[in-house]
């Protein structure tokens, strides 16, 4: 890595010609009028706009697809030397406004397309009173801005004379000095060669002109060695307050040079496989991520989906696995919708989704994924990490474990996996589970509907078409309004242990009355007789009994107590310290 200074007149030429361009993986540009012109300004103020990074281009390892800058005329044929990692936004708009006889294609603050010419006002520039802000004249491309729809021509510049007369430089010159020296010497001749205006010009192009056209850039070069790893990375540094680069964009760049369209081929799969409420979550990274967990197992190698293993991955690969793990996704959604998971927004981890769509593949292609046993034991190794919550960011190794232990374990019997034997659940964490942050805290809702939840009014259980259709959230058991006026320790009653998910209506009727007033409330309006009633919170983890008599703390014990159960039974795994200090203090008894 080697970093110098570069005239922009040098950069603008380089882009122009070719010898700069973009990697393909790059997005559109996307400035808009008011935000070039702010930009125009610190360059003919001399202001620093910021460093650029560049990779020379011409390594295996580094061969993205590349294209040109968004107006340059440069050949499609032609290769270039480097490519644009920082500083796509600042070069493209300074090549159009500066450089490029075209008019400049942008958008107004309303996101408006417009085509755009940038003027210096010379007089004004020459005026230290005036704004900088008004310096910059945008002019559409017919060089004339109108008023009153079009009938009125405020300023007309669709001339050289007519830039004369109003004493408008044209900025997509400046950095020409040819092209300057001319429109200099016209601009002299048609004022007949007055001093004041020459002296005038003379005071621009030494405070302006001048200084432009020796404007330079801090550029950062990457050599050509750069592994592909290293220039995600890079990037994803520098774009920190922007969109960062992902993986994917750079494997879409990488295939390019295969003339397969990585982008198309994942948005097609996206609409069939990917649009549903439960994976509309998946990204394409996390696609990509899958497929290398799957293909490095099945390679019969060493097991990783590390970025530089994604980064690594030939296009035969993908195209043989692709099909294989759309199935093996939508066989995890159809898993999870058993398990009650039915929406992206409840789902509790979408990082495990990478290590179970690709065991739900492998089970696939060996024909046993349908079979009772094999899914009771992926759910087992599906609830231990959730409710030992270790899938809270992004971890390979772990993936690589889960694929390699979870088939053995199923297929050959082996040793628990290492997620199963890494659960851990302190009891004491179902109070500070409060939102739904939280991945238990989804998780327990998913526990509650799979014990055949019904809703409180209608008795119907909360399977997949309930869930859409009466709009099933998690609300309070012993309501909010209630708890607070009782001084209730929040910490319990805004806990997942007295939360529930029924539907909209149903919270409705519960208000903010003691659930002893709102359970009567329902009976006497007919929609549940009272045997028919306690049954339907029963299958809630709730004691029908405590509730009836609002007893608070008994209640907090007892569903705390079944909830537990649950965890136990979803993870296959023993809950250790229910009757400890900790938890008899922090409930009030033993769980």
């Amino acid at each position: 890595m080697k970093t110098n200074d570069r005239q922009l007149a040098e950069l603008m030429t380089a882009v122009d010609n070719g010898s700069v361009q973009l990697p393909d993986f790059q997005r559109g540009w996307v400035w808009d009028d008011d935000r070039i012109k702010a930009l125009i300004l610190s360059v003919i103020r001399n202001f620093p706009i910021g460093a650029a990074m560049f990779l020379e281009y011409g390594n295996e390892s580094t061969r993205f697809k590349y294209r040109t800058i968004e107006g340059s005329d440069a050949s499609s044929d032609k290769v270039p030397s480097e490519l644009i990692l920082d500083g796509q936004q600042r070069l493209t708009s300074l090549y159009n406004a500066l450089y490029s006889k075209n008019p400049v294609h942008t958008i107004t603050d309303k996101g408006k397309e417009i085509d755009r010419y940038y003027y210096l006002d010379i007089e004004k520039a020459l005026d230290d009173s005036v704004d900088d802000i008004e310096l910059i004249v945008s002019v559409p491309s017919s060089r004339r801005i109108t008023s009153d729809f079009g009938r009125n021509v405020e300023k007309d510049l669709s001339t050289r004379q007519d830039e004369f007369r109003l004493k408008m430089f044209p900025l997509n010159i400046i950095l020409d000095s040819i092209e300057e020296q001319k429109w200099q010497n016209e601009y002299y001749s048609y004022y007949n060669y007055d001093s004041m205006v020459i002296q005038h010009f003379t005071m621009l192009f030494s405070k302006i002109i001048m200084p432009t056209q020796k404007y330079v850039i801090p550029v950062i070069s990457l050599d050509k060695e750069t592994p592909k790893e290293a220039v995600c990375q890079v990037f994803e540094n520098v774009n920190t307050g922007g969109v960062s680069l992902t993986v994917f964009e750079l494997v879409t760049a990488i295939f390019a040079m295969e003339d397969f369209q990585l982008r198309q081929d994942w948005e097609k799969r996206r609409e069939k496989y990917f649009s549903g409420d439960l994976l509309n979550v998946v990204t394409a990274t996390d696609f990509l991520t899958a497929l290398t967990l799957l293909s490095t197992f099945k390679s019969n190698g060493t097991v990783s989906c590390k970025k530089k293993d994604v980064l690594a991955l030939q296009l035969n690969t993908y195209q043989k696995y692709a099909d294989r793990l759309c199935n093996g996704f939508s066989e995890a959604e159809k898993l999870l919708k058993e398990e009650r998971i039915f929406s992206g927004r409840n789902l509790p981890y979408s990082t495990q989704l990478i290590p179970l769509s690709a065991i739900c593949t492998a089970l696939n292609d060996m024909d046993i994924i349908h079979t009772t046993t094999v899914r009771n034991k992926v759910k087992q190794w599906y609830w231990c990490g959730v409710f030992g919550e270790l899938y809270g960011s992004a971890n390979e190794t772990r993936y690589a474990n889960d694929i390699t232990q979870v088939i053995k374990w199923i297929t050959d019997d082996g040793d628990l996996p290492k997620t199963i034997t890494d659960f851990y659940f302190n009891p004491t964490r179902l109070l500070s589970m409060q939102t739904r942050q939280s991945a238990a805290y989804k998780g327990i809702m998913a526990l509650i509907l799979k014990n055949h939840a019904c809703d409180f009014i209608s008795g119907t259980e909360m399977d997949f078409s309930t869930y859409l259709n009466e709009k099933i959230d998690l609300h309070h058991i012993f309501p909010k309004n209630y708890c607070i006026d009782n001084r209730y320790d929040k910490s319990m009653w805004n806990s997942i242990v007295n939360k529930t998910p029924i539907s909209a209506r149903s919270n409705r009727e519960i208000g903010g009355a003691a659930p002893s007033l709102y359970l009567g409330k329902i009976e006497r309006k007919g929609s549940a007789s009272m045997a028919e009633l306690d049954g339907n919170v029963e299958t809630h983890f709730i004691d029908s009994i405590l509730l009836r008599n609002d007893n608070f703390h008994d209640f907090i014990i007892d569903r705390a107590t079944k909830l537990l159960n649950a965890i136990e039974s979803a993870t296959g795994r023993k809950i250790s310290g229910r009757d400890s200090d900790e938890v008899q203090l922090a409930f009030g008894g033993m769980l």
